[in-house]
């Protein structure tokens, strides 16, 4: 409630955005002169569409659709790079217009989808599946993972293109979703997989002149322990930047590297919304009426014990 519903809109209104109807509060301090605007990193989907996919969202397909328009039988056949997407006309399979399948109504049951019998769910047509890169397509491509795909594009980095294609993927790797399908349908990732896939898209713009003020809802839901590392890492890498980063979470891990935190409490709703404490972690850990703090001085104690 405080960041989401009275942070985050007062700032969208101090910048001259719009937003959400902000809370209640007396007044907005700080420096604000050292950020420029603010975005909030929530775990609502990346897009609803099938045909919207992380390599879209990060704006590495355009580089690799001019990639492979580019490669010599691609020039004698005319193609450009539009005959290499499935979005629009040209290089896709018409019969199920680049979606890889057909839909069967049903009158009494739920629709079935079925594999297009004209591409075999490749999603495009015969000529443009011709087009080979070290004998992928441009179909086999969208089916290797992120890892696969970074390997496959960095055996070859001496090509400009093929470094910045290869670069707009890496912070894919870096958030955690190596193992994620460079076409996997956007309406099939998971609320921490579609945040972490806006993570990686900031990191993908490297260092910007402007600052910015992200805020994150509970980026660690749903991740593994290894994961969470290199979560924090990339976080690390946007404070390396120059920017700020406020963050709602309840895991211990992440809170125990905080620079700063408000917990509040002492319990949810009405025995909630109360100002427990304010200040770093190693404060909060000898808070005695925070719930946070007991978990935390468990853990800080815990690994004192095994640097001793």
């Amino acid at each position: 409630s405080l960041i989401g519903n009275v942070l985050y809109p007062a700032l969208q209104r101090h910048f001259g955005g719009y937003g959400a109807v902000m809370g209640d509060f007396d007044r907005l301090e700080g420096n604000l002169n050292s950020i420029q605007h603010v975005e909030f990193i929530n775990q609502h989907p990346i897009g609803k569409s099938s045909r919207s996919n992380p390599v879209n969202y990060i704006k590495a397909y355009d580089d690799i659709r001019s990639f492979y328009a580019d490669l010599q039988l691609s020039k004698l056949r005319g193609f450009r790079s539009s005959h290499f997407s499935f979005n629009v006309d040209g290089g896709r399979c018409e019969t199920c217009k680049g979606e890889g399948t057909i839909t069967v109504e049903m009158q009494f049951m739920a629709d079935i989808q079925l594999n297009c019998e004209t591409c075999d769910g490749h999603r495009f047509n015969d000529e443009i599946l011709e087009i080979r890169y070290r004998d992928k397509n441009i179909s086999d491509l969208l089916n290797m993972t992120i890892d696969e795909a970074i390997v496959f594009f960095g055996q070859n980095e001496n090509q400009a293109i093929l470094k910045r294609i290869s670069d707009k993927l890496q912070p894919l790797q870096d958030v955690g979703l190596g193992y994620v399908k460079m076409g996997q349908s956007s309406n099939t990732l998971s609320g921490g997989e579609a945040q972490r896939i806006k993570l990686a898209s900031f990191l993908s713009k490297g260092a910007q002149s402007d600052r910015v003020m992200f805020i994150f809802d509970e980026p660690t839901t749903g991740l593994h322990f290894d994961d969470i590392k290199k979560l924090l890492n990339s976080l690390n890498r946007l404070l390396n930047n120059g920017h700020s980063i406020v963050i709602i979470e309840h895991n211990i891990d992440v809170i125990k590297t905080a620079d700063w935190i408000i917990d509040l409490g002492p319990e949810g709703g009405q025995k909630g919304g109360s100002l427990v404490y304010e200040g770093t972690p190693e404060g909060l850990a000898e808070c005695t009426v925070s719930y946070t703090g007991e978990f935390l001085k468990n853990m800080l104690n815990n690994r004192f014990k095994k640097i001793a």
